[in-house]
């Protein structure tokens, strides 16, 4: 894709002034999961931030001896303190029973749902600059009592914002949906021409505001094979999906479909594109993850803070072992400091 802004590599370098670091919320996710595994592998590293881990103590300190990592927990809020590779700060959120590597206990799921309270209310309030969350169990939280679709739906609920918009972005490639985590059968009834157009509008300003792209082209997916072909295979594309992009060209929006979602994918299609907006789950990210799995970045367009997140799962079966990867979670811990810098800087505050 053309001018793609990567996260850039942030980690290892010299320690910058402490006390005007951003400082960025860790949420655990599933205890049961990788998790507090990759926190505690990512604080291995040196970043130009202040990490605060939330969750439970003795779940991070027990994971992190299980990994044979060398782990310090300090305060949430010592901003002063100088950044040390394997020091973590620490917002206690007990756990209700204690944790086992690779064992799910939905008794946990509120303590996890805690944790991103705990995170939106420190960037709501300032405390936090931008919040990176470790994958939650959505299964698990649902058993326990907890209606949870997502990350991203339930934050933007708890932040009190309309619809968002989900993003995941790798290797300069970067997928956002116009639906998250419905079931196909669902999918046509939501996309409406108004739920489309704003969709379209997030996706657009946060392009512009977030990642400095001054005028965003948007490659927009159909719906249907061939994109309905026609009206042959579906009339989403002539009924709402064409209105919409013809209405926000006329103000101005570079958007180019809609595209069959078989070939939108070519390297000639994306080189001249910033992001490709797909109209479902399943029809975009699995290209997404093909091209950038363990180092992809999901990120929630519209929220009032930055939020990333790892592109990846719970991952239960490898938790404790060892094997897990922190690619993802380094790449969206460099991609949340990028951002938080880029939102400081436009506040008119100094990081550095």
């Amino acid at each position: 894709m053309k001018r793609g802004e990567k996260g850039g590599a942030v980690a290892d370098r010299a320690k910058p002034s402490s006390a005007t670091l951003p400082v960025i919320a860790l949420t655990l996710g599933e205890p049961a999961g990788i998790g507090p595994d990759v926190v505690a592998m990512a604080a291995q590293r040196l970043f130009p931030a202040h990490l605060v881990a939330i969750g439970d103590r003795d779940l991070l300190r027990t994971r992190a001896a299980q990994l044979g990592l060398p782990l310090l927990l300090g305060s949430a809020g010592a901003r002063a303190v100088p950044i040390v590779a394997g020091r973590i700060g620490l917002e206690e959120v007990p756990l209700a029973i204690p944790a086992r590597a690779g064992i799910l206990d939905s008794r946990n799921a509120e303590s996890v749902l805690a944790t991103l309270e705990r995170a939106v209310a420190g960037c709501l309030s300032g405390r936090f600059d931008a919040m990176v969350t470790a994958p939650v169990h959505k299964g698990i939280i649902n058993e326990a009592g907890f209606p949870f679709r997502g990350h991203t739906e339930f934050l933007a609920q708890r932040a009190g914002v309309g619809p968002v918009v989900m993003m995941l972005a790798g290797d300069g490639l970067r997928v956002a949906l116009a639906t998250t985590h419905l079931s196909l059968k669902d999918v046509p009834r939501a996309i409406t021409r108004e739920s489309l157009a704003e969709t379209l509008r997030i996706l657009h300003a946060d392009l512009v505001r977030r990642f400095s792209i001054a005028a965003p082209r948007i490659l927009v997916a159909g719906l249907n094979p061939h994109a309905g072909e026609s009206g042959h295979l579906g009339r989403e594309e002539i009924d709402v999906i064409i209105p919409v992009l013809e209405a926000l060209r006329g103000e101005g929006f570079d958007l180019v479909g809609p595209l069959p979602a078989d070939t939108l994918f070519n390297p000639e299609r994306l080189a001249g594109a910033d992001c490709v907006l797909a109209m479902y789950h399943d029809q975009g990210l699995p290209v997404l993850k093909y091209a950038t799995f363990g180092h992809g970045v999901n990120t929630t367009l519209g929220l009032p803070f930055v939020r990333t997140s790892v592109d990846h799962g719970t991952a239960v079966e490898l938790a404790g072992t060892g094997c897990a990867d922190p690619g993802s979670l380094v790449a969206a811990i460099e991609l949340a400091i990028e951002l938080a810098q880029r939102q400081r800087a436009d506040h008119g505050m100094t990081l550095f």
